[in-house]
């Protein structure tokens, strides 16, 4: 949601101009389908399918927690830095500059130097995956919060900038700061703690952690899903910048440039590195899936006495799968796309999926298929004053109205086609707060508890599917309790919405200006 929370257009106005140059300078990107495929019914569940694309993590659902506050999800960040002991990674859009932030870095301080002093080899790492473009905004910012970390503990401190390789050459040299962040971010939100992954869509930065609504999802005790995002955010950040003591970027020594570079080179190496992460672990959960089907299928009164006795301390069965979805199409690479797709293309008639973005903004694709499938759809987006740009001075000022228009043109194609009781929009309505919360939940046909969950960074945007670089995880569960959880977080949100009807957009403070009608069409594939 890069065009989002990190308000790249919060400029003098005079600079919009620069905005109708990037269609014209970026080469148009082709649309991708969905691969053919089904839910079968076969098997623990109906999405195992899935598997055949990313690695499969079954997990116990007491391991899984839903948080349903920004206030709580700082918290836990500071509680889980200050108790970790072998690895803290965390992938950003970017670090914020206040107090909040501040004392998150002096809780890394602390743990650095408690592990410095516990250990002549001390064992903690702490890598740190930011965007360049977003993390070096102004003077003060996320490079100037991490620097003294880094002079500190260099031994023990990576912090690597991924900068798109699509922002090079007139591109680059052209378009002025913030908004050369709308050619394409580093977009992931995973926090993670020795073997404890935090999974949202919120950044670091005091608004999420005070008063912009997002979701959070805590999986504990989870080492193989640790190890996977520690591997996929060390592949990112080793085609990244790396940033140094005396605040400049060089990258590793022998990896290509990602804008000075032979573009299409860094892309295959960049592809390559991520593929393998998913590839090596997708590897790995299979032979451990077929290990543990064997094991099961031995009687107990076959095994030697030291193995039966070895197998009490096996972990209970899984209920609860979990699915890494990436997303990077500057490298090629579209599980998520391909996942979301399917997903949409297969819910059967009478199923229900709720569908929340802070950023109205589908692809044609996703918007197809809403429109011309079987399941009922409940889709949350944020209203004008909980937009992250309400209120904002110059162009960015007129975001809220962009978004207001897409809303309004969709909202006739659901009427056009006679979908209004299928198809509903409901806009999030909160004093003091603005809304960041983005994902799926999915309602199977006569059931009134969602099975999967999407979580993670994408808004089913065009930015999510083509610019940027995205992570989210589909959960799969068959435990009810964690089912009413998730429920009950989708009803939270949905509680604070009211529901989008024809005289919404009779108010005056949906009122579209002709220009923002106008120019719209020409950004909205950077919003």
């Amino acid at each position: 949601m890069p065009f989002t929370s990190c308000h790249p257009l919060k400029r003098d106005s005079q600079q919009s101009s620069w905005l109708l140059l990037a269609p014209l300078l970026t080469p148009p990107v082709p649309v991708i389908t969905a691969m053919p495929c089904s839910l079968c019914p076969e098997g623990a569940h109906r999405f195992q399918w899935i598997r055949n694309l990313v690695p499969e993590f079954g997990i116990s659902s007491s391991h899984v927690k839903v948080l349903s506050s920004p206030a709580e999800f700082y918290e836990l960040l500071k509680v889980q830095i200050k108790t970790a002991k072998q690895r803290v990674v965390m992938a950003s859009l970017y670090l914020g500059t206040g107090l909040l932030e501040q004392e998150l870095v002096n809780c890394l301080e602390e743990t650095l130097e408690k592990s410095l002093q516990a250990n002549e080899s001390p064992n903690l790492r702490v890598s740190i995956l930011l965007d360049y473009t977003r993390g070096s905004r102004g003077r003060k910012n996320s490079r100037t919060m991490l620097i003294p970390l880094l002079q500190r503990f260099p031994e023990q401190v990576r912090v690597s900038l991924f900068h798109t390789p699509n922002l090079r050459g007139l591109l680059k040299l052209l378009i002025p700061e913030r908004f050369n962040e709308t050619i394409g971010l580093q977009h992931i939100k995973v926090y993670l703690f020795d073997d404890n992954v935090i999974l949202s869509g919120a950044n670091l930065s005091d608004l999420y952690f005070t008063n912009r609504q997002d979701r959070y999802v805590l999986l504990q005790d989870s080492p193989e899903i640790a190890d996977f995002f520690t591997e996929l955010v060390d592949a990112i950040g080793d085609v990244s910048l790396q940033l140094q003591q005396d605040d400049t970027v060089q990258m590793m020594e022998g990896m290509v440039h990602p804008y000075q570079g032979d573009k299409v080179r860094y892309c295959e190496i960049a592809n390559q590195r991520v593929m393998e992460v998913i590839d090596s672990a997708r590897t790995r959960q299979e032979l451990l899936h077929a290990k543990t089907f064997h094991s099961s299928q031995q009687g107990s009164s076959m095994l030697p006495q030291h193995d039966s006795e070895a197998s009490e301390g096996l972990k209970p069965e899984p209920d609860t799968w979990i699915y890494p979805l990436i997303q990077m199409k500057p490298f090629g690479i579209q599980i998520d796309e391909m996942v979301t797709e399917t997903l949409l293309t297969e819910a059967e008639r009478d199923a229900k999926i709720y569908l929340t973005t802070g950023y109205f903004n589908l692809t044609q694709a996703y918007m197809d298929l809403i429109l011309g499938t079987r399941a009922e759809y409940r889709i949350l987006l944020a209203s004008p004053e909980v937009n992250g740009f309400f209120g904002a001075k110059g162009v960015a000022g007129a975001i809220p109205s962009a978004y207001v228009y897409i809303e309004h043109q969709f909202y006739n194609e659901v009427c056009c086609l006679h979908q209004q009781e299928r198809v509903q929009l409901q806009e999030y309505s909160r004093a003091g707060w603005t809304f960041h919360a983005k994902g799926l939940w999915l309602y199977l046909a006569g059931s009134s508890l969602p099975c999967l969950t999407l979580i993670g960074s994408p808004n089913f945007g065009y930015r999510s599917v083509h610019r940027d670089l995205e992570a989210q995880v589909a959960i799969v569960t068959e435990n009810k309790a964690l089912q009413q959880q998730l429920h009950q977080e989708q009803e939270q949100l949905y509680l604070c919405s009211g529901v989008v009807s024809s005289s919404t957009f009779e108010q005056p403070s949906r009122h579209v200006k002709l220009w923002v009608k106008l120019v719209t069409p020409l950004i909205k594939n950077f919003f």
